[in-house]
Formats: C-alpha cells, structure tokens, sequence
C-alpha cells in the first residue's frame, strides 16, 4: 500500500490521465447503451446495406447533400425529420443507419427515431467524412 501510495504521488498526472480515460470509455461504453443505439463504422455500415438490406438515412442539408452522398440514401434533413417521420413508418422493421457530416447532427436524429419506435437504429460514425476517408463511393445528382 506505500508502494501505492508512493508511485501516486510521484506520478500525480499519469494517474490523472488515466482516471480520466477510464472515465471516458466507461461513459462511452454505458451510455451507447442508455441511448438506445449503437455506433456503427463505415465499414460496418457497407455490411449492414450489403447484408441486411439496411437504410441509409442521410440528414444533411440540401447543399451537403448535393455535393455527394451515399448511393441509395434516403435524404430527409434534421430540421424536417419530425415533420417527415410518416415516410420513414414503412422503414420502422429495416436496420437503419442515420449519416450526416460528422456524426453530430445524425446522433440527434437516431435518438428521434428512437423516440418513435424504431428499434434498429444505428449512428454512422464520424459520418460521411469518415465515409470518405474510407474511400468508399459517394454519387452526385
């Protein structure tokens, strides 16, 4: 118990450091499963719509949209998620994978799903950025 007391002392900022990392994962780890949904990696994504015939949900604005998305993903932006909800009902029993630039914006819009029922609702991480990154097709139209 000295010898921890010891190194604790000596070490003060490492075992901050490591307090607040480990503070970090558990809250990520708990609270993904308080939110109701999971996170899920670009890579994991093209498995899910390859496998399971999973929905994209893309709830950029129409700008962002424009510039390039993902092939067959359905474009309803934040901001008329709500009001659009009646043409997500016929969804509600499919996998669906919420994107938007960064994973922000789609992790507000997978809590409303939630809200309303939807049981399979995933977070593109890091969104389409992340998509890109990971070289993976985006169409424009």
């Amino acid at each position: 118990m000295d010898q921890l007391i010891t190194f604790t002392s000596n070490n003060t900022m490492l075992v901050v450091a490591i307090v607040i990392v480990s503070l970090m994962l558990i809250h990520s780890l708990v609270g993904e499963k308080l939110r109701g949904y999971s996170s899920v990696t670009p890579a994991q994504s093209t498995q899910m719509i390859n496998r399971d015939d999973a929905l994209i949900l893309d709830v950029r604005e129409n700008n962002e949209y424009s510039e390039g998305h993902i092939i067959n993903s359905l474009h309803i932006p934040l901001s008329g998620l709500k009001t659009r909800m009646k043409d997500l009902e016929k969804h509600k029993s499919k996998k669906v994978i919420v994107a938007c630039r960064s994973g922000h914006r789609s992790s507000q819009a997978c809590a409303n799903l939630k809200k309303e029922g939807f049981e399979q609702v995933f977070n593109l991480s890091g969104g389409v950025m992340a998509w890109e990154s990971a070289n993976l097709p985006l169409v424009k139209k």
